[in-house]
């Protein structure tokens, strides 16, 4: 939850509901009677899912007047099957209708990450491979993003640019070399700070341990060059690698003995969950 920490939930949310409600809900306004109140159960309708993002319910449906009152929820990265019930709230039953649209599109675009990031940590298990994010996310919402992947057993990269040297290939062509880039990057850079620098060859892999690289992220590499690239370094620096890699193919990676599988598809193409939202007056 610290990631949440560095955003403001409350203004996020309230701005989804600007953009979904605008002037008000019309449809609700003509066809629910003020004051009546009643229960909303969502229920899951995938085979099976990972939860994340539970705890926005309650505070969506509280901006919208329902005065809810949350019955049950489902743990934060519990896995789920299709009729489970995620979630049941009293409350209003405006406001709930009103909210309806919102609190389901966060749960299912965090609980999609959510559910991808588990199958690729089961596809790694016993390896000493950790399965991470990217900066690949929706602009605006990387804190609940990453949150997501915490969520679903995976681990977060960098959160943004100031929080982590990562030496791309425009930055070594920017700087004339490998060893140009990771001189100029312990001249800047606090003594905490770990260099990671992009390696696309195994010559580059070379030339980074030969200047002192922390850690190498291999682009796009072949297994047997990720195979290399491990004998290359040395146990010390840490290897992470990045692109081709999809549930078909990261079990192969993570038994090359690299540390760290980096996947953009965790947030950038996470499908999101089915569930629905069903309302009994009381």
């Amino acid at each position: 939850m610290e990631l949440l920490s560095q955003i403001d939930l409350d203004d996020l949310l309230h701005r989804a509901l600007a953009e979904d409600v605008g002037q008000g809900d019309i449809t609700t306004a003509a066809t629910v009677p003020a004051g009546r109140r009643g229960r909303a159960r969502i229920v899951v309708k995938e085979a099976e899912m990972i939860l994340a993002g539970g705890m926005l319910i309650e505070r969506v449906f509280a901006m919208t007047g329902a005065a809810p009152r949350m019955t049950s929820l489902a743990a934060e990265g519990a896995r789920l099957i299709r009729s489970d019930v995620l979630a049941e709230i009293d409350g209003l039953l405006a406001g709930l209708l009103t909210g309806e649209r919102v609190a389901l599109n966060f749960v299912q675009l965090l609980s999609g990450i959510a559910t991808v990031t588990r199958r690729f940590a089961d596809a790694v298990a016993g390896t000493r491979a950790r399965i991470v994010d990217t900066r690949k996310t929706h602009p605006g919402l990387r804190a609940l993003e990453k949150y997501a992947v915490r969520a679903g057993g995976g681990h977060n990269h960098r959160f943004g640019l100031d929080s982590g040297i990562l030496i791309k290939e425009n930055h070594i062509a920017a700087a004339g070399s490998v060893a140009a880039a990771i001189e100029g990057a312990r001249r800047f850079a606090p003594h905490s700070f770990r260099v990671e620098i992009e390696c696309e060859t195994l010559a580059q892999v070379e030339e980074a341990r030969r200047a002192g690289a922390d850690a190498m992220l291999l682009d796009n590499m072949a297994l047997e060059d990720i195979r290399c690239a491990r004998t290359v370094a040395g146990e010390a620096a840490i290897l992470e690698v990045s692109g081709g890699v999809s549930l078909d193919t990261v079990r192969a990676i993570a038994e090359t003995g690299v540390d760290i599988i980096s996947v953009g598809a965790l947030t950038h193409s996470a499908r999101a969950v089915d569930i629905s939202m069903r309302i009994e007056t009381v």
